[in-house]
């Protein structure tokens, strides 16, 4: 396939997915994707991503039902960074995040109660992660 060979890959034969979500424009988490990831992904229609944890392809939503439905692939100028514009499914407001909230950037820099820097969550939980994977 000629257009992946477009991609820089990482030694690891990974490039790093940015999901944006196509009507709000939030970014909703970054992940990694293989070759086989990304061509199912272009293939489906809908965001299937490398786990590295789990070493396996991961069909984002397989557990949680939260598929993300790809409206558009993009690639940066170095050609080393995709963006996925996505449509979040299977729970209203969408929910991308493992710990049931919306986004995976859910923790901002603020200023803690002794002054120093501290990462606090500023978004909500939407639902119990719980109550939405098996395991």
């Amino acid at each position: 396939m000629d257009w992946l060979e477009r991609i820089t890959w990482t030694a690891d034969g990974l490039v790093p997915v940015i999901a944006q979500e196509k009507d709000s424009g939030d970014v909703l988490m970054f992940a990694w994707m293989n070759r086989e990831a990304l061509a199912r992904t272009a293939e489906l229609g809908e965001a299937v991503y490398w786990s590295r944890s789990r070493q396996r392809l991961w069909h984002k939503g397989e557990e949680s039902g939260h598929v993300q439905k790809v409206h558009s692939i993009r690639i940066d100028c170095d050609q080393d960074v995709v963006l996925l514009r996505i449509t979040q499914l299977g729970h209203e407001p969408g929910i991308a995040c493992h710990t049931g909230r919306h986004s995976c950037f859910f923790e901002e820099l603020r200023t803690g109660a002794d002054g120093q820097p501290t990462w606090q969550a500023v978004d909500p939980v939407l639902k119990d992660p719980a109550t939405i994977y098996r395991s």
